[in-house]
């Protein structure tokens, strides 16, 4: 008994982390199970009670992309990068999805879990990060269907298909940091949740989603570069389609914007949560 005192500490000193970036990534590790449950749990309730379940993932982005194929594509006569304007339009689509889709859920995630944020202790970040894991599921699907055109326009990938995992990162960074932006922001200032949807709306304008980068003047280049979601969407096409107009300024720029993103967020959101049990 002695022995087993001795090992034990005999108290333990709960204090506030110090530095500007405040997350305990062995505390995250440690939580990984809960993570897991809670990815599980937001895929059963958004497709439970649901008639076409899974089909809804499928139907949006092809009625999309069916759209921007006969208005841009045929009537517009914009470029295509030498693929078919269908093709072309859903695989600008896919990432975007996921990229939207991830902001739109793990963005109004703390808001919509009062019940776990002000009773019980957890990593908070493990909320929004469930949220935004839930919706790779969607891209999976998604990214079936992608083959599935890619076999009835008989377009066959290229080596370039195994820089597709890079491409992906990259959008989940992008999609991390502006997720821990506005998860922290929805929980002090409601107004965030309804603008949230506007804001994409008009972000996915200024994206080369429908349409071809090689559009923009070269003088705007950089600027629009800056914009993180340029380079996965165009790296998606270059990655499955063989070709696009992406260029290693574009990577470079859209790269580097989405990792101040993603640490920016990360130190945001550890700075707030301490109050998010209050302001819920």
């Amino acid at each position: 008994m002695k022995a087993l005192a001795k090992e034990r500490p005999l108290h333990v000193v709960i204090q506030p982390r110090r530095g500007w970036l405040k997350i305990d990534l062995h505390e995250l590790w440690d939580y990984r199970d809960l993570l897991w449950m809670l990815t599980l749990r937001d895929i059963k309730l958004r497709y439970k009670q649901t008639v076409l379940g899974i089909m809804w993932v499928i139907m949006q982005p092809v009625l999309a992309a069916f759209i921007f194929a006969v208005v841009l594509g045929r009537f517009a006569k914009l470029p295509s990068d030498g693929s078919p304007y269908m093709l072309f339009a859903f695989c600008g689509m896919i990432p975007w999805n996921f990229f939207s889709g991830a902001l739109q859920r793990a963005g109004s995630s703390l808001v919509g879990n009062p019940h776990l944020i002000s009773k019980i202790y957890f990593p908070r970040i493990l909320v929004p990060l469930s949220s935004m894991a839930s919706v790779l599921l969607d891209f999976a699907v998604s990214l079936g269907m992608l083959v599935l055109f890619m076999l009835i326009y008989q377009v066959i990938p290229t080596w370039r298909v195994v820089t597709l995992p890079g491409f992906l990162l990259l959008t989940i960074v992008a999609a991390s940091g502006a997720s821990l932006w506005l998860a922290g922001l929805n929980v002090y200032y409601r107004d965030f949740m309804h603008a949230t949807p506007v804001l994409l709306q008009i972000w996915m304008y200024a994206t080369p989603v429908a349409y071809s980068s090689s559009l923009v003047p070269e003088r705007w280049l950089l600027l629009f570069s800056v914009n993180p979601a340029v380079a996965f969407i165009e790296g998606f096409r270059w990655a499955t389609l063989g070709h696009s107009a992406l260029s290693a300024e574009m990577v470079t720029t859209s790269a580097l914007v989405s990792l101040f993103l993603f640490i920016s967020g990360m130190a945001f959101f550890s700075r707030v949560e301490r109050g998010f049990a209050d302001r819920i």
